[in-house]
């Protein structure tokens, strides 16, 4: 299994992941026109974030966004992993753990960050004990938003 960053190759790979992940998890059809454009829009301004891909028997089988939001409480950047999704017949492999691990990795390395953060549907309790076996804890923030209609 490799995991790198994803190169513009990857795009409809990306994309279709991303249509595939928000039918599965939280019954949403997206319009792919407008994914595949947010999704160029990432490599075009890589201040927006950096996708990351898993790519085993010569494919793409996972994709994860990385996106910055500044902490000011930090003075360092704090990363959310966003848009995960890894191809059934690859799941329960230890594909995002892998993911993880590079991310993580590069994360702590880096002397500017301060973390990882990420969100979850509360219905998706498979992705929710994955992230707890990672480490990661639900305990301190709730989400809140309010998206336009």
């Amino acid at each position: 299994m490799i995991i790198r960053r994803a190169i513009s190759s990857d795009i409809e790979s990306v994309v279709e992941f991303q249509v595939k992940m928000a039918a599965e998890t939280e019954g949403v059809e997206l319009y792919t026109h407008t994914v595949h454009e947010g999704v160029f829009a990432v490599f075009q301004h890589t201040e927006k974030g950096v996708y990351y891909v898993a790519e085993a028997d010569q494919q793409v089988v996972a994709s994860t966004l990385l996106t910055p939001e500044w902490s000011d409480w930090r003075n360092a950047m704090v990363y959310w992993i966003q848009s995960v999704y890894v191809l059934p017949e690859y799941r329960r492999k230890g594909v995002f753990r892998q993911m993880f691990a590079t991310i993580e990795k590069a994360v702590q390395k880096d002397e500017k960050s301060a973390g990882l953060r990420l969100y979850v549907d509360k219905n998706n309790l498979e992705a929710i004990s994955v992230y707890e076996k990672l480490g990661m804890n639900g305990d301190h923030y709730r989400l809140f938003e309010k998206m336009k209609e």
